[in-house]
Parts: structure tokens; sequence; C-alpha cells
């Protein structure tokens, strides 16, 4: 694969106003990706942009519109919405691409450009590329003429569309009627349609994190920050608290002790109670190489697989599309329910948590514990130059502690795709055994960087 300029593991990303998160890039970006998916039939082409709620939005939006409108596509931007809400609203409005800008879950200084194709998926690399290799282009290169310029529109419905996909979502015959429910939207995406979708579900809604002003997305809330999910639970004596992240595309779940469930239990809970009811495709789930043995373990036990991949919520799509699975996702709740969604679905995957609550009738810290959780330690090591993996006694360090995990645990170590770290994680039923094996691969990587 060639070298990826701009795009990373899950679009453009960067630093607001500076290089690759600059009007310039974005208009490049709208330039190319319109000159690309405008194929030479002659009717109409259209784009739909949907953001989170970063103050820098209002920059790069207007940029990706000058670029698509004059390669001649037509545009609809959204406003604030869910990036599942945009990757469906690409397929349902027929469009012929779908943008997100959004930096997801890191703070309001960042922003990012995500692309979807017209069926509501992410972009192929090989898709990516061929863009990057158009954005240096000349400016001026392949432009519309004056009258086949597209026209710009902003659509007030997509939050009213999004929220009826959501309910239908929920199982027929349920309802949230009853249920306290605590809600932290993070400042982001999901600020109005997620506890809207909650309150007209039936439910007592007490949100939080629903007050963005372009700079506090993520700051001390959501799913990274769950310490004020935790609070208002208490606050409001919920009996689920559910904590999106800015973009609203991952979940993390909170009981009414206001103790944190990770997406790998939701992903059990959720699998489990499908699996029962014949809903469950595939003969299991798909999920990454950070997933903890615990769920692997209960899922086999109920006669269900688990298939790992590497990080990143776009692998664990592309095997499940491979494998014909309709659920999968990653330990961070990044959760894809096939069945509704495109892409992890925050919203989505918190209402499956609750019908399986409200049908069981039981509370939610008796739902909590699918499975326990073996112990698991990861540790980063900064490294300064070459390539640690690549030395002789990283990899003599690697294979002993391999061979000291074998059938009791495993072990993992990867370079970070972002910086210069290299990650080491290992798992299994003895803690002490656990620590043991990381530090000595830790303590070989650190001799090698």
């Amino acid at each position: 694969m060639g070298e990826r300029r701009y795009f990373g593991t899950d679009g453009i990303r960067g630093r607001a106003n500076t290089h690759p998160m600059t009007p310039e890039v974005a208009l490049r970006v709208g330039l190319a990706a319109g000159r690309m998916f405008m194929s030479s039939d002659d009717r109409r082409h259209l784009v739909v942009i949907g953001k989170d709620t970063r103050l820098s939005g209002y920059m790069i939006e207007p940029a990706l519109v000058a670029g698509f409108a004059s390669a001649g596509m037509d545009v609809l931007t959204f406003g604030p919405l869910p990036t599942p809400g945009v990757a469906m609203m690409t397929r349902s409005m027929r469009a012929d691409i779908g943008v997100m800008i959004s930096a997801s879950h890191n703070a309001y200084l960042d922003n990012g450009i995500k692309l979807f194709g017209p069926d509501g998926y992410k972009l192929s690399d090989e898709v990516e590329l061929k863009i990057e290799s158009m954005m240096d282009e000349a400016l001026d290169a392949g432009l519309a003429p004056p009258d086949k310029l597209g026209r710009v529109k902003r659509i007030d419905d997509s939050q009213a569309r999004y929220i009826e996909i959501a309910k239908a979502s929920f199982p027929k015959g349920l309802s949230l009627q009853g249920l306290r429910i605590a809600i932290d939207c993070a400042n982001g995406a999901g600020y109005k349609v997620a506890p809207t979708t909650l309150y007209e579900l039936g439910a007592e809604v007490f949100p939080v994190g629903v007050e963005p002003n372009g700079l506090n997305i993520n700051a001390d809330c959501g799913s990274t920050h769950p310490q004020a999910l935790v609070e208002a639970v208490r606050t409001h004596r919920a009996d689920i608290g559910i904590a999106l992240d800015g973009d609203a595309d991952r979940v993390i779940i909170c009981d009414e002790n206001g103790q944190i469930i990770d997406g790998d239990q939701i992903m059990a809970m959720v699998a489990l109670d499908w699996a029962r009811r014949g809903l469950l495709v595939g003969g299991g789930v798909v999920a990454t190489v950070m997933s903890n043995l615990g769920m692997e373990r209960a899922l086999n036990a109920a006669g269900l697989t688990l298939e790992r991949t590497q990080v990143g919520d776009r692998y664990v799509m592309e095997r499940m599309r491979q494998g014909g699975f309709n659920m999968g996702g990653e330990q961070s709740g990044h959760i894809i329910l096939h069945d509704y969604a495109t892409t992890g679905d925050g919203l989505m995957s918190a209402l499956q948590v609750l019908a399986v609550m409200v049908e069981s009738g039981r509370a939610m810290s008796d739902l909590a514990r699918q499975f326990e959780p073996v112990p698991q330690l990861l540790e980063n090591v900064r490294f300064t130059s070459g390539r640690p993996l690549q030395d002789a006694g990283v990899k003599a360090a690697i294979a002993a502690a391999e061979a000291r995990l074998v059938g009791v645990g495993r072990l993992l170590v990867r370079p970070s795709g972002t910086e210069k770290l290299i990650r080491v994680m290992a798992e299994g039923d003895d803690e002490a055994l656990v620590k043991s094996v990381v530090a000595e691969v830790v303590a070989a990587v650190k001799a090698a960087g």
C-alpha cells in the first residue's frame, strides 16, 4: 500500500488550523472527492455533510462545501449529527458520498474529516489513496463550468430522521416507561438526538453534557471521562447511565451503583441475548485483539465464536461483512449492530442494552457482569528511533513471554498507528504472571529503543 500523506486509520485528523486540518486541505478534499464520485452521467450528484459541535467545524465545513460545489456536486449540510447518522443519511438520501467533520473522542483542539461511500460504509484504503493522489493537483484542475456548479442547502430534518431510525431499532412492544436514565452526550454530536430518543421511548431522562459551546466537547465528560456520568447517576438515582463520545459512535454504560460497564461486557450481554432470541447472525461476534479473554470464554461456553481483528472499527466492520456477522465492536464501546447501522452507533447500542434490561426485569448491576474479566495489563513504551520490534532481544523476550502464557493467557505487542509507541498488553488468569511478562517485554523494548 502507498504511503499515506493525509488519511490515517480513521480519515484525516489533526490539530485545528494546522496542517492537515486547515481550510486549504478541506477544500482539496472536497475537490478531489467530488471529482472522484462524479460519474459521467447527466444526473445531479449529491454529497451530505454532518459535523459535531467543535468550533473549528465552522471553518472546515464551508471549505469542504466550496470544494464539492466547485466540482459540480450538490451539497446538503446537516449541522450536528452523530457519525452513524451521517452514514445512514448518505445511504437513505441516495447521496454519492457522505462526510463527517469530527475528531470523535478527542478534545476540541483537534478535528477530522471522515468519508463514507454511497453504501454508508467508510471508504476503503484504496479509494482513500486515490483521493489523496488527486488532492495535490492544482486547485483549478477539473472544475465544473459556471452552469454546472453545485447547489448548497441546509437540511433541518436530519436529526428527526435519525431519531426515528434509532427508535425503530428498539424492540417493538417494549417501552422505557418507568426507567430513570442519565445520559452524558459529551457536549457533542448526540446532544439533541440521544435524550430525545430516550424520552420518546418513555424514559425519564436526566441529560448532562448537552450544552456545547464549541470548546467543551469531551471535556471532563462523555465515554472517555465517565466520572461525570457516575455523578449524574448518583445525583438522580438513575437506573442506568449512558455516556456517548463526541461524535456519538461509542458508548459506555454505568449501573445504578455507579459501576462502569465497558464495551466487552456490553457486547457479551447483547450477543448472548440475541443468540437466545435467534437474532445473532454468523455464530459469534467480531472484536479486536484488545477484547478481554473472559468475553471469549463466555461466548465459547454458549457455543459462540469470537473472531479477532487488528485495532480499529473499520477492520471489525470488514471482517463482519466478509463473515456475515451482525455484531462486532471494541472494548472502548465502539459497537456495530449491522442490522441497523454501517458503523459504530452509541445510541443504538445503548437501546439494545436497555431492551435486555426491560425484558429481563433485572437491575443493571445484575446484568453488568456477563463474564469475569481476566487481569489485563497494557503498557506503552516510547522509543526515539529504529524499529524495536525487529530487535533480536525484543523478539527473544516476546517468544519467552508467549511460551509462559501458553494455555493460560495471551500476549499482544504492537506499534501505535499514530505515535512512536510500542504497546505491550498481556492478560491471563494469574495476575502476577501477567505483570511479570509485561515487565520483561517492556524492559527488552526499552533496551532496544
